[in-house]
This record gives C-alpha cells, structure tokens and sequence, in this order.
C-alpha cells in the first residue's frame, strides 16, 4: 500500500470519473443485485451489500474480513447493529465472499486517505475511487489493525445508519407520517402519535427500492446502545462445542492428503527425487515435482508424510549455501556503516548539538529473524475442474489468494472460488498466497480434491520471516539531563512509515535508515516496523534516561507535556503499577510507550530474577488509548494476545541460518511461551473519544523494551540483542 500515494489517488479519481461506486452508495439495480447470489436467500431483503434483513426480522450483517481469533466478526457487527437500531439478540454473521465488490476500499480509504472527510456531493466519488484501487490490488485484507478504524468507520457504521434511514423513509411512506417522527428500535419502527409499529422485515423490501444515502449521520458516542458494552463474542460458541470450521476441518467426497518438502536453503531447486526407498504403501498416490519442492499425495496425511521421509531428494546449491547468522549480521553492519542511507526525518542542526556536547551516548541494538508459527498448521484444499477451481483455507486475504490460485491452474479468476474459513491464528502469515498455490500447483495433476498440510518443520523453515535487523542509536544531553539530540540509523523499512519515529519532543533529530536485499524471505509479521522499534526506541530512550541520572517515568514525562493524550496514558500506567514503590534486590520495573495503529500504549513490566540466573516476568500492566474501545473485552483480549505473542518473541524468538538454511524446526528449538510462565496481565482503557485506533496489533511493540527495561533495573543489565534467553543473568554479571 506504501506505492499509492494521496497524489495517485487524487489522479485516479479524476480517471476514473467517480464511475465506481462504493458499497454504502447502492442505487436501485446497482451492486446490490451484483452480490444477492452470493449473500442473498429466499424471503429475505438484501438492502445493501453489508445489510440482509431476513424474513423472521433477524439481521445479517456480512462482514468483509476474517476471524482469526481477534474477535473482529463481532466488533463490527457491534458497529453497524448499532447504528441501524437491531436487535442485537437476532444478529447473524456472513462472512463476506470472495468477490470484488467486497474489496477493501474503507481500509484503504483510512490507510491513505488519514482520516480525512469529504463533502457529500464527492463522498460517492471517493469511496468509488478507494474501492476501484481495491479491486485493482485485489485486495480484501484483514490486517494492519484497520478493521474497526477504518472498515468499521467508513463501512459497517455507514452501511447501518444509512439502512436505518431508508426503513424510516419507507415507514413513512407507507403511514403517510413526516420521517422524523418516526423512532427505531430494536429492529422496530415505531410512530408514537398514531401508534402505529412495523418489523424492519415487514418494510425492508420497500425500504430497498429507495436511494441509499451516501452520507447519513451517524450517532454520537453518548446516543450508542451496542458500542462500548461488554457483549459476548459471537464466535466462541462455536470453537468451545467444536462445530466451528476452520480450514483444516475440511473435508471433500474422494479428497487426499498432501505434504510437501522444499528446499532447505531458500532458492535453490529440486535435481533429483529417488523413489527407490519409497515403500508404496496402501495410502500413497503420487510424488510431485514442483520445482523448489516435492510434494507427497495420499490417502490421508501421514501416508503421505511417511512416504516423504522415504524419498532421497537432492537439491541444487547455489551462492545461498555459505550465508551464516553472523555472515549476515556483519553485512548489515558493513550495510549501515558504508550506505549514506536515506532520510526519515531531520530538523535542528544535529552535528552542532554533537560537537558541543559533552554528554553523548551511542549505543547498537540488534534482533533477530522471527516466524510466525500460528497454532493452526499451514493448510490449504484445492479442487482443480474442467472449467472451475474451488479452494478452501484460512486466509486473511480471499481476493489475493483468487488471483494467484488463477494464475497457477490456467482459469479466469472469475472461475476460481474461495470459500475462506475462520483462522486458527494469521498474524499477518496468512495474507500471504504461497500455500495456496503450493496446493493449487498439486491439485492440478490429480482429478480428485486435495488438501496440503504444512508438517511444522515445513512452517518453520519456510515462512515468510520479521527479518533480523541493526538499529544504531547516538543521543546527546545539556547539563540538565534533557535530552537535545537524537540519531538513529537503521536497517529495513517496510510500513506503516511513522514507526521510526519518536513521540517525544526533541529539537534535534535526525532519523534515517538502509535499504538491504535479504536472502531470506520477508513477510508481514504482528506490528510489522513497529515490532522492531518498539524494542530498539524505548529500549534506548531507558539507557538515556539513566545516563541523565533521571527516573525513567520523569525522563519519559518531561518530552511529552505538550502531547496530553500520550502524557495521560504514561501517567495512569505508572500510577496504576505503583511506579514508585520500591523493589527488592533482584527485582525491577521497566516502562515502555508506543503508539501505533492509532492506540497509545504504556506498558510497565515487573521481573524478578534469581541469583542463578533464572527471569520472571510477574505482571504487566498495560494502559491503552484506542480513542473508543467498541468492544471492550475484545480489546482487552487483544492487548493480552499481543503482549504475550511479543513476550513470546522478546524470551525466545531466534531464527537462525547456518548454511543457508533454517536451524530451527519446532516448538522444542522455536519455544513459545507457556501458560506457567505467563504474566498477570492488568489492562486499563482510556476512552479518549479520539479516531479509533487498532487492537491487534498495538500492544506488541513495547513489550520487549518494557521486559528489558525492567531486567536492567533489576540486575543492571542491558540486553541490547534478542532473544533474552541466550544472556546470563545470573548475579555474578549483575552491575548494581
């Protein structure tokens, strides 16, 4: 998305003339009718594409982004039932199909557009213009912590208040009553003075020949029902009796089973298969060759993964086979120190500051390559026919795996359809389509359908990774601990652009990074440039506040008086973890604040470690400013998952390579976090009434730095490098 700038989408609007027109904009005819085989069922009224009222007054609300535990299919069913008035008790959930007309033109609309509203007469014009780039980039994304911010705003709340407005035209119509005596409620329309009431069912199909406003007005956080109450997920149910579906529940008449092996060091290919090992058991059907990997089909899963093991397969070796962690590590160095490397940010004048400064601190941080490892293995089941592709997975982005699906077997992607399944986890692993067509490329030599099955070996070694990365930090201070200048030179940038930045109030800045060509493949991971920030900036900006003798809640505090919103987040954490209680010898508390994806975040992490050694990390407590918590368990849940998926990564995570290739290959060398070292977690919510911010991903960034902080109060420390684990922190290297 980094490629499309205001400026091109301002161009493509004049090109394209306002001629598409975006979901909530539906006249009579339009797209309505382009989605009601999809959606749509006998006796129900499709009233927008977002909106089905069905016979029985209950309402569907069709909602185009997947669940994959972040409880997002009832946020923004929360959303639109709350500005269309519905009975919350006959709320249903569609996920919305893999079509077009379902692209994400709210989420683009937020990610480029910045919150910015438009006139009515052009509001139809602008969402047509987000949605045609969306179809465009086939893109019906779940991810980027985008879904309630953005899809929720310009979408589910829109789609809701304008329903509600039609159903109130056609009650008035239909009672010959001015419309604005006419009251909603509970899927009910109701004129007090006549008495008169009517089911949104008895009048939705009048209601849908009406225009759709494009515009309606929406309610104030005061005049919510829905939004802002503790509902019960609409998901869980469910997941907890098992007749939830994921994609590995898949089952097809006559369907077999795949696994594959690629090539342990990314690039290279195939050269030859040996068969003769192969004991041809009952199960098995069919060796494929598919150019960087082979592939096993049989009757079932581990028929075929046996049969694979069987197989003596070589592959090719290419300039990949020598690269080592630490070959790689001191090209990044040799990268940042040689490249002039491009600029971020810069005001003041810096170098000035340096030369007259007798108080300079640099300082280096590293991380390492992380994968994703979600708990659902890496599946896909594809069905190649005459003259149509079906496919069934999780994934975070339907439209894109069509595209690619289609190219692989030959077809339109208009004759490819995916049915997408709830996710046993994505964290940005599942926007990607390399499964998708690993399965398609499989199915298209048998005439039966097929799944594939990652083995965890396959997952961890063949991800798409959080590349390693270097960070060089120098910071200067007057003789009063404030902090004057601040350099940072980095490797990589990928998105969201800001999170190099710093929230604190620095006259002298100067911020830039370098480009580098990795080997190794890169994929978006949980906060993306945010997850490496998070731990190199606050991780610093500790080490400066030491060197400034100050505490570092004070020296946090101090550059950002002028920022209220981030000054009350950081004050409350630190009231709320009694900041100012003194610990025990061995014990420290570390503080971290990150904003991202729209939500402030302050973390202050509790450790103890013993003299062997041995971390605890005991509580954490995280204080969070989404602007409006829609649904406020859900996003408490959700700061709890990115905070335990980022501890996971601060304790453990390390992908390693040594010739070429992954050393490691499951949850015994990958470690995750166990629930009997798992913190308590207290999360407090501020309702600032600002824009929505995200929930999946904004708590993950400052966890680390919060863990390392704390470490470092606790034993003197500083762990400068990731993962935790690989440093002695036993009393005899204690510096305190």
């Amino acid at each position: 998305m980094k490629k499309w700038t205001r400026r091109a989408f301002i161009t493509t609007g004049v090109l394209a003339g306002g001629a598409t027109i975006f979901g909530i904009a539906i006249r009579p005819g339009n797209r309505a009718d382009k989605v009601k085989n999809l959606v749509g069922s006998d006796g129900d009224t499709l009233i927008n594409i977002w909106v089905r009222i069905n016979a029985d007054n209950s309402v569907t609300a069709i909602i185009p982004h997947a669940e994959m535990g972040q409880g997002i299919h009832t946020s923004l069913a929360m959303m639109l039932a709350d500005e269309l008035d519905a009975d919350w008790e006959k709320i249903e959930i569609m996920e919305a199909p893999t079509s077009k007309e379902y692209a994400s033109g709210g989420m683009i609309r937020g990610f480029i557009g910045g919150g910015k509203e438009y006139p009515e007469f052009l509001e139809d014009t602008v969402n047509g213009v987000f949605l045609g780039i969306g179809k465009v980039m086939n893109m019906e994304l779940t991810g980027g912590s985008g879904s309630v911010r953005f899809t929720g705003r310009y979408t589910m709340r829109v789609a809701g208040a304008a329903a509600r407005e039609i159903l109130i035209q056609a009650a008035a119509k239909e009672w010959q009553v001015p419309a604005a005596e006419i009251s909603t409620e509970k899927s009910m329309l109701l004129h007090v003075k006549s008495g008169k009431k009517a089911t949104y069912a008895s009048l939705a199909p009048k209601a849908a020949e009406l225009k759709m406003p494009v515009k309606p007005q929406l309610k104030s956080t005061a005049d919510f029902k829905i939004m802002g109450t503790e509902i019960r997920r609409l998901d869980i149910p469910s997941k907890v009796n098992g007749t939830a579906t994921f994609g590995m529940d898949i089952k097809l008449p006559d369907m077999k089973y795949a696994t594959v092996k690629a090539s342990p060091v990314f690039g290279n290919t195939v050269l030859r298969i040996d068969e003769s090992g192969l004991t041809l058991s009952k199960g098995f059907r069919k060796v494929v060759n598919m150019g960087q990997a082979v592939a096993v089909i049989a009757d079932g899963y581990w028929p075929a993964k046996k049969a694979l093991g069987e197989l003596n397969i070589s592959f090719s070796k290419g300039e990949n086979d020598s690269k080592t962690q630490a070959g790689i590590y001191t090209d990044f160095e040799n990268a940042l120190n040689t490249e002039k490397g491009k600029k971020d940010m810069e005001t003041g004048d810096i170098e000035k500051v340096f030369s007259a400064s007798q108080n300079i601190l640099e300082s280096e941080y590293r991380v390492p390559f992380l994968a994703h490892t979600a708990m659902e293995p890496m599946n896909c089941t594809v069905w190649v026919q005459k003259d149509k592709c079906e496919v069934w997975l999780g994934c975070q982005n339907p439209l894109g795996v069509r595209k690619a699906v289609a190219k692989m077997v030959d077809l339109s992607p208009d004759q490819v359809f995916v049915y997408n399944q709830l996710l046993g986890g994505g964290f940005g692993r599942k926007s990607e389509t390399d499964i998708a067509e690993q399965a398609a490329q499989i199915a298209k030599e048998v005439e039966f359908p097929v799944k594939l099955i990652w083995s965890r070996e396959e997952d961890v070694q063949h991800d798409k990774y959080r590349e390693a990365s270097i960070s060089k930090f120098k910071g200067a201070l007057d003789d009063k601990g404030k902090l004057l200048a601040w350099q940072n030179k980095y490797l990589f940038k990928h998105h969201p652009e800001e999170a190099a930045l710093i929230p604190y109030a620095v006259e002298h800045k100067d911020i830039m990074h370098v480009a580098f060509e990795s080997f190794v493949p890169w994929g978006n991971w949980r906060s993306v440039d945010h997850s490496t920030h998070g731990f190199f900036i606050e991780s610093f900006v500790d080490e400066m506040a030491h060197k400034a003798g100050k505490d570092p809640f004070i020296f946090r505090k101090e550059m950002i008086t002028d920022n209220p919103r981030l000054l009350k987040v950081l004050e409350i954490a630190a009231d709320k973890s009694n900041w100012a209680m003194r610990m025990q010898k061995g014990q420290g508390r570390g503080i971290s604040i990150v904003e991202s994806f729209g939500t402030i975040v302050s973390q202050i992490a509790e450790v103890s470690v013993n003299t062997e050694g041995e971390l605890s990390v005991e509580k954490v407590t995280c204080v969070a400013d989404p602007g409006f918590a829609v649904h406020p368990d859900g996003f408490i849940a959700q700061m709890e998952s990115g905070i335990v998926f980022g501890l996971t990564a601060a304790l453990y995570g390390e992908i390693t390579i040594e010739n070429g290739a992954v050393q490691q290959s499951n949850f015994h060398d990958y470690e995750m976090l166990r629930m009997d070292k798992a913190p308590l977690i207290e999360t407090h919510i501020i309702n600032s009434g600002e824009w929505p911010g995200g929930a999946g991903e904004p708590s993950t960034p400052g966890i680390a730095s919060a863990v390392c902080n704390a470490i470092f109060a606790a034993t003197g420390i500083r762990i400068k490098e990731l993962p935790v684990k690989n440093h002695d922190l036993s009393e005899k290297n204690w510096v305190i």
